[in-house]
Parts: C-alpha cells; sequence; structure tokens
C-alpha cells in the first residue's frame, strides 16, 4: 500500500474515504485478527467500543467481519470512552482492544485506535506489522474456526465502577455544583453518572448524540456553552470533556479555562507534596508551554518533553517510569489509574483537590503565568514537502535567531492531517506575531507554487 495507515493516534480521515472506508476497515480487521490470532487457536478475543458517530455504526460491523473472518471473537461495549477501552482489555483479558472515533474532530471523520492485551496502545512496531499484513493477501481462518461476536452491556458500568474507586476514601462532592459538558460523544451517560453518584448537584451538557452532533458547539473544543451554563446555574466548576472522553478542559467558576498544562502544573505540585510524583518528573510534550516549565523548575522539579501524541507521552512515561503526563490539549495520562489519557478521571481528580483544599477552581486553574504563545497551521497537497524548500528553511532559520534567548519555535507536520504547524512562544508579543506570520506566509507562498 503506497499511503501510511497508522498516524499519531492510530487511523483516521474522513469516513468514506481512503483510509476510513468500510472495506479497509475490513481489511484492517482481517489484519489484526491475524497479529492477535497467533498461535491458531479460537480462545482470542478483541473488545470494540465507539463513539456516537453516525459512521460508528458502518466501522463496528466492518472491523467484527475482518476479525471474526481471522478466527477473533469479538466483544461489542457499544459507546463507550476511548479510556474504557484500555481499561477492558485488560481487565476482561483481551487480547486486543479498538476504539472507533476521531476524537475531538467533526462527525464526518472517523478514526480506528489499538489497544494491546496490556491496556496500553500499540507500539510503532505492531502498527507496522498490521499494516503490512493489510497489504499482503490475507489468509481467512477455516470455516470451523470463524469467531463469535457477542454484545457486552456491563462495559459502562465496569469502567464507572473503576472511576470511583480512584476517587479519595469517604470524599464526597455533596455541596459542589458540577457542569459536565460530554460534547454528544461517548461520555453523554457514564460522566454525569459518576458525578451524581458520588454526591455532586450535576449540570449536564452536551448528552444528545444524534450521531452528528458530537463536539459541534460543545465539548474541550468548544467551551462556551459550558461557560454559559455556569453562569446561568451559578456553579462551583465546569469538566469539558471531548468526543471520546480521552482529554477535558476545566472552567473555574467564573467560566475561565484551565488547558492541559495548568491541569498538569496542579497535579504536579500536589503529587510531589504528597511524595507520589515518580521521580519528581512530569511528562509533556514539546507543545507545553514554557510557562510550565519554568514553574516546575521554580518547585524542584523536571519537565521531560516528548513528540506530540499521547502515545508518545505514555512510552516515555513507562521507559522511565514516572507516573504522571500529558498535553497542553487535555489530554491527562495517570498511570497509577489508567493505561491513557482519561478527560473524566482527570476531572475527578481537580474535584478531589478543590475538597481536600477548600479552595475554589479559580485558586487551582492559574499555577504559573504562561508565555505568549501563537499557533497557526498552513495546509499543503499530497507529495509536497514546503519544509524542504530552502526559502522555508531560510525564513525559519532566521526566525529561531530572532527568538534566541527569548523564548522558542517549533514547526512539524500533523500526524492527522496535511497541515504544517507553525507554533512560537516568545516575551514580545510584538516579535512573537512577527516570526510566525512570516513562516506562515513564506510556507503558503511555496504550497501554491
Amino acid at each position: 500500500m503506497a499511503k501510511k495507515l497508522f498516524g499519531t493516534d492510530g487511523i483516521r480521515g474522513t469516513a468514506n474515504t481512503w483510509p476510513m472506508t468500510a472495506e479497509n476497515a475490513l481489511q484492517i480487521g482481517a489484519a489484526a485478527g491475524r497479529h492477535f490470532r497467533n498461535d491458531g487457536s479460537n480462545g482470542h478475543r478483541v473488545v470494540i467500543g465507539k463513539d456516537t458517530r453516525l459512521s460508528g455504526y458502518m466501522f463496528e460491523s466492518a472491523l467484527t467481519a475482518g476479525l471474526t473472518s481471522a478466527g477473533m471473537n469479538v466483544l461489542l461495549l457499544g459507546p463507550v470512552p476511548t479510556p474504557a477501552v484500555g481499561l477492558l482489555t485488560l481487565s476482561m483479558r483481551a487480547d486486543a482492544g479498538i476504539m472507533i472515533s476521531a476524537s475531538h474532530n467533526p462527525h464526518r471523520d472517523n478514526g480506528i485506535k489499538f489497544f494491546g492485551p496490556d491496556g496500553f496502545k500499540l507500539s510503532d512496531e505492531a502498527e507496522a506489522e498490521i499494516e503490512a499484513m493489510v497489504a499482503a493477501a490475507l489468509q481467512p481462518a477455516q470455516p470451523n474456526n470463524i469467531g463469535r461476536a457477542k454484545r457486552i452491556d456491563d462495559g459502562r458500568f465496569r469502567y464507572a465502577e473503576r472511576l470511583k474507586s480512584t476517587f479519595p476514601t469517604g470524599m464526597r462532592l455533596d455541596g459542589l455544583k458540577v457542569v459536565i459538558d460530554c460534547a454528544n460523544g461517548a461520555a453523554h451517560r457514564v460522566a454525569p453518572e459518576v458525578l451524581w453518584e458520588l454526591g455532586a448537584e450535576v449540570i449536564p451538557v452536551g448528552i444528545s448524540p444524534n450521531g452528528f452532533n458530537i463536539n459541534e458547539g460543545c465539548g474541550s473544543t468548544s467551551t462556551r456553552l459550558a461557560a454559559e451554563t455556569i453562569a446561568s446555574h451559578g456553579a462551583d466548576v465546569g469538566i469539558c470533556l471531548d468526543g471520546d472522553a480521552d482529554r477535558v478542559m476545566i472552567l473555574d467558576e467564573n467560566g475561565s479555562v484551565a488547558d492541559g498544562d495548568q491541569i498538569m502544573a496542579l497535579f504536579a505540585t500536589r503529587w510531589a507534596a504528597q511524595d507520589r510524583l515518580a521521580k519528581g518528573t512530569l511528562v509533556a510534550t514539546v507543545m507545553s508551554n514554557l510557562g510550565l516549565e519554568h514553574y516546575l523548575e521554580g518547585q524542584g522539579l523536571h519537565l521531560e518533553r516528548t513528540a506530540v501524541g499521547d502515545r508518545h507521552v505514555v512510552a516515555a512515561m513507562r521507559a522511565g517510569e514516572f507516573n504522571l503526563g500529558g498535553e497542553q490539549s487535555g489530554h491527562i495520562v495517570m498511570t497509577d489509574y489508567a493505561t491513557t489519557g482519561d478527560g473524566l478521571l482527570a476531572g475527578l481528580q481537580f474535584l478531589a483537590a478543590m475538597v481536600e483544599t477548600g479552595k475554589p477552581a479559580s485558586a487551582l486553574t492559574r499555577s504559573f503565568e504562561t508565555v505568549p504563545q501563537m499557533l497557526k497551521n498552513v495546509r499543503y497537497s499530497d507529495g509536497q514537502d514546503p519544509l524542504a524548500d530552502a526559502s522555508v528553511k531560510a525564513v525559519i532559520a532566521a526566525a529561531m535567531a530572532d527568538v534566541a534567548g527569548r523564548g522558542r519555535i517549533l514547526i512539524r507536520k500533523s500526524g492527522t492531517e496535511p497541515l504544517i504547524r507553525v507554533m512560537a512562544e516568545c516575551d514580545d508579543d510584538r516579535l512573537l506575531a512577527q516570526v510566525v506570520d512570516g513562516i506562515v506566509a513564506e510556507i503558503g507562498a511555496v504550497t501554491k507554487l
């Protein structure tokens, strides 16, 4: 296959367009089945979850057909958050887990994420093996060895109980008024249930999925609805999840937003004070703000940076035996409790901090002052490589020289779209805009040649 299937977080694209077609999903399922059913026996199983996109039905059926054709037994969880798939893959002794979701993307997109038997996302090597099998001629299982599929009705409840078990023993949320925005996505039922069962007064929004409205004007990428709901109900705090609930934004009682960097800063310092932060280290990506790095240094803590993508964060955490990491975008990974980013879990930990300290959300969401940051995207056509152009290289080099000692510049290709992301941080707003706009203009000029 000429094109590369796997990006920074599984396979993703527009539904009914390569690589996200039913035909391709069937092949992917068959290849994954062959990869995980490596001894030829019929005792192998895979769990499949999905979010609320209309195309989820199509991909669920196609993947199931491919997997069973390879002899895998399929357990269908229905709509559940991505972290629930990681949890249930491990707890149900499955050989693999699959989440059908395009995370924070609009409904027209979808994706396929794989988890290994340990509940963690697959390595690059495992993904490469599956991709090679997709490109090859696959031998289906013998008729007597075709797999079975069945619905699992209690997956959501298993996940909910696991979440509640992470909350401090004896602690309750009584007296807290919490807005929870579920982005019309995978957590639209479980998130309000968990918060209510822990004692909160819950004001839910984004809980009416129709297949088309996931992430639409709601959720972690569009927090206005939650902010307005906080104001109209006089709520204490807001928790905004994305479509598959693996990321979160926290809103204080005034509707102000705290991103992943601020949430990680709070958790890191609290865990360090409790002697819970492994090796005094937080793991974050190159996109996290310089202000976070400076803040942690001032607390005697260390920031370990990785490439963009929560799977790279988790890989670094496992390699270094660290237990806290995440992304500015709101993926918060706590390996003491979960195998991947979990927005609702992070929200519960924030609420626990509110209860323990007796402080309002606004006192906990501003641990540090951010260094001014600007991010712009430039779209390019397939086959182009604007970053290899000599004029673009020259402009980037000059910009880096301009901000040396005052900030940094990061330029990378998106792993899920034909975009070049230009990010810079600088203590001078005017210089910041100048260098970013200059790089964007030059890349734009090259892509139009």
